[in-house]
């Protein structure tokens, strides 16, 4: 039976926008340590969850969340 792994890419949001654990949670009415647990992939959020976090971000949920790893961003780049 596969793993079932959801890379998901909260913190790279946050950092882009400097909102904090603790702001994402309040704004999803969630405890600041879910973000933390959904960010290291230690619990995956449910449907409702997952929709709530991509509309807080204004983005589509696969932006934010992917049954595959992300590539790394910078990656191909030179500098």
């Amino acid at each position: 039976m596969p793993a079932e792994d959801v890379y998901n890419r909260i913190s790279v949001l946050r950092a882009e926008r400097g909102i904090s654990r603790k702001d994402l949670a309040a704004a999803l009415g969630v405890h600041y340590q879910t973000i933390g647990y959904l960010e290291r992939g230690e619990y995956s959020p449910s449907l409702f969850l997952a929709l709530r976090i991509a509309e807080y971000f204004d983005v589509p949920l696969e932006v934010v969340f992917s049954l595959r790893p992300f590539p790394r961003l910078g990656s191909g780049r030179t500098g």
